[in-house]
């Protein structure tokens, strides 16, 4: 057997500087690093077209299919680029660097300023597939250069580095590029290791199969990018003020990201608080009374020693349950801790919540809803050993149940682990979207409901045009409409009568008392026959 060696390179072509099994190595390395970047392209794309548009089931499916097709497409138009291996890979992943990791800038800019992000989300997932799909065929001219093994022992190893590097680059997305450096420059720093590995790999294994100027295109062009991608990264900070501005206008107090999402709290001082989650308004002082106290006093029409809020973590719920003196204990079950930690913190947002969270009766648990009550055993005692019985109320204060993530907390395993906690004759109370705009989400939690053993009572309340986002965020002719926030009263076996609680004085006097709509008003829009769901859709709102 002849062995290859630096100066007789295996097909022919130019002399190449390192052993062949070096350069295979090294090609297959490039190969791992470059899958890495690809992948966290993609989950990009998706994270920040979940977090703008909302429903991520569809904005996955829309990524991972339009990326899969290019990639197909790539593949094709590859052939083309063989004959010049090394100079179109070179090419290549200056130009997938520069496209990836400016990805989450521009869709971020058009959903601010132009207030459209879908069709960039398709054409940055054609390109970027594109470019992807052409890199094997690319990779696999560059490396037969320097294989001994047969064709389909050269394609094993590919592929196998390649799924290797998606995979690292699947667990390092959410894990080390997303808590550590954010979006927007995690995906600029993926983009600078993809052109350092891509460039490099080009001019240095095979700068003798490149003609003088096209090294000299070649380090232009990576050197291009890098400057972008640094500059981008230097000013991301500047932009990301600017975006916010323009989103929240100019009295944005408070903008962090915790491990579980972005918080955002403006006004409070000179103006209304507002407290937005993932870009969503969650809570509006101007009119989060009436959702809340409609959320919470019907509940408490009975007895009320023991009260169980899930969800809730900016105290509002608790901040009702605690007007009544009887009430001895309240566990609030928060999954974010750091909007419990703004809640206990930020001036406007604690004098909202009443400072809640110094009431003795208070108790946190920081953990997911559905997990926490998996945990807690008949008696209502939790998997640390804490509870003192059955709780005589659950309050189910949760995203609305048209995000996709908030489904598992909308289904009828969820309201089964209920029953076991709540004692006998307690009343469950739960946020079900509107009933005027999400009619069948609303219905399809009552159903739920009703599969899971409970007896319900629907009913609505309406809130001022402020777009508190508990209700659906529409406009009309430019004027916020009105909120129409749909609860459900329910008890195990029969439907518990809808009414007010003694000891819920400012419910009653609020103008125009009667926000409370019994049953019937609601009943008319009622989907006849929907079936209970585990899955309650945002396709099913609107």
């Amino acid at each position: 057997m002849i062995e290859q060696s630096v100066s007789s390179p295996p097909r022919g072509g130019a002399r190449l500087p390192v052993r062949a099994d070096a350069g295979r190595y090294l090609i297959l390395t490039v190969v791992f690093i470059c899958a890495a970047c690809g992948l966290v392209y993609e989950l990009e794309l998706v994270a920040l077209a979940s977090y703008l548009i909302g429903d991520s089931v569809t904005q996955a499916s829309v990524v991972l299919s339009v990326m899969v097709f290019a990639m197909g497409v790539g593949s094709l138009l590859a052939k083309r680029l063989r004959c010049r291996a090394a100079f179109g890979f070179g090419l290549l992943e200056a130009a997938l660097a520069l496209l990836g990791g400016c990805s989450a800038l521009v869709l971020y800019a058009s959903f601010i300023w132009l207030g459209e992000s879908r069709y960039a989300l398709v054409g940055f997932s054609l390109a970027t597939g594109i470019l992807i799909g052409a890199e094997i065929p690319l990779l696999m001219s560059l490396i037969q250069r320097f294989s001994r093994q047969d064709a389909e022992g050269t394609v094993a190893d590919l592929f196998a580095a390649d799924y290797v590097g998606a995979l690292v680059g699947g667990l390092a997305f959410p894990f080390l590029l997303l808590p550590w450096l954010g979006q927007l420059t995690g995906a600029l720093l993926t983009g600078a290791v993809n052109a350092v590995a891509g460039g490099g790999l080009v001019l240095w294994l095979f700068r003798r199969d490149l003609t003088s100027r096209s090294r000299w295109v070649l380090v232009t062009v990576n050197v291009l990018v890098l400057a972008l991608l640094a500059t981008a990264a230097v000013l991301v900070d500047d932009f990301e003020r600017a975006a916010r501005r323009a989103v929240y206008g100019e009295q944005v107090r408070v903008a962090i990201h915790t491990d579980v999402q972005d918080v955002v709290i403006t006004g409070g001082r000179s103006g209304p608080l507002e407290l937005y989650l993932d870009g969503r308004l969650r809570v509006s002082a101007r009119d989060e009374f009436r959702y809340h106290e409609a959320l919470v006093h019907p509940a408490m029409r009975g007895p009320h020693t023991r009260v169980l809020i899930l969800g809730g973590g900016d105290g509002l719920a608790a901040r009702e349950v605690l007007r009544y003196g009887d009430v001895r204990e309240v566990t609030v079950v928060e999954l974010d801790p750091g909007v419990a930690r703004l809640a206990r913190t930020d001036p406007a947002l604690r004098e909202l919540n009443g400072e809640a969270y110094g009431d003795g009766r208070m108790r946190t648990v920081y953990a997911d809803a559905f997990t926490w009550l998996r945990g807690v055993d008949a008696g209502g005692v939790d998997a640390g050993g804490v509870g003192g019985g059955p709780y005589d109320v659950v309050i189910s204060d949760l995203p609305n149940p048209g995000v996709t993530a908030s489904t598992k907390l909308y289904s009828e395993e969820f309201y089964g682990l209920a029953t076991r906690v709540l004692a006998d004759g307690g009343r469950l109370a739960v946020h079900a979207g509107s009933p005027a705009t999400q009619r069948h989400t609303y219905w399809t939690v009552d159903a739920t409901l009703r599969a899971a053993g409970f007896g319900t009572t629907p009913y609505h309340a309406t809130g001022w045009p402020s777009g508190f986002a508990a209700g659906p965020d529409r406009v009309k002719d430019g004027t916020p409409a009105v909120s129409d926030w749909g609860f459900d009263l329910a008890t195990v076996g029969a439907s518990p009568k809808l009414g007010l609680a003694r000891d819920a004085p400012r419910l009653r006097s609020l103008e125009g008392a009667a926000l409370m709509a019994g049953a019937r008003g609601v009943e008319r829009t009622r989907v006849r026959g929907l079936p209970a769901s585990t899955l309650v859709h945002p396709r099913y709102g609107g």
